[in-house]
């Protein structure tokens, strides 16, 4: 896998709510990334099967998570776009994974490349948190990897990265902890 994508960071609000960040540098223009995260075809390359889009405010979301269940049966989530600005934002809301927010803006330097700041804000125990902040990680290595051609073979996937991402956030904590 890449080492393109930096970790991502978090906050702990009034106990179990958790805010996670990640800014990622890509070097494909906003309108890839846009098809990437934001239509039916572009979602099942890295992230999740779109059962249901509907591209505007209010509209309707169905996720149905390739790699994340036993016999081949993906963890499923409903809920509505709560954010819908074309080749900028694409906010969904939806039960289990509360707010993921795409934003998407060309980078300072270099209009053919885009950084893609993403936000999850959901409600759950700490042990949730990480779980979620390994798996957005490898998800975001999948969307690079499927922006550079090579979308994701959920038939192949397996725990491995995703533990290792998880033992690698883990670390940091602890290392944030320790810190006078």
């Amino acid at each position: 896998m890449t080492d393109a994508i930096p970790y991502g960071t978090s906050e702990t609000r009034e106990g179990s709510d958790h805010l996670l960040h990640f800014v990622m540098h890509l070097p494909h223009p906003v309108v890839h990334v846009w098809a990437a995260v934001a239509t039916p075809e572009g979602l099942p390359q890295w992230l999740a099967a779109a059962d249901l889009l509907e591209p505007h405010l209010g509209g309707g979301v169905t996720l149905r998570w390739l790699n994340a269940a036993d016999e081949g049966a993906g963890t499923v989530v409903s809920g509505q776009v709560t954010a819908w600005d074309m080749e900028c934002v694409a906010e969904y809301t939806v039960d289990l994974h509360g707010r993921i927010r795409f934003h998407m803006e060309p980078a300072p330097a270099d209009s053919l490349a885009a950084v893609l700041r993403f936000t999850n804000e959901f409600t759950g125990t700490d042990e949730q948190r990480l779980d979620n902040l390994a798996g957005w990680h490898q998800h975001f290595e999948y969307l690079d990897a499927a922006l550079d051609g090579h979308p994701a073979d959920w038939s192949a996937w397996t725990p491995d990265r995703f533990q290792q991402l998880r033992a690698d956030y883990v670390e940091r904590d602890e290392r944030q902890v320790s810190r006078p």
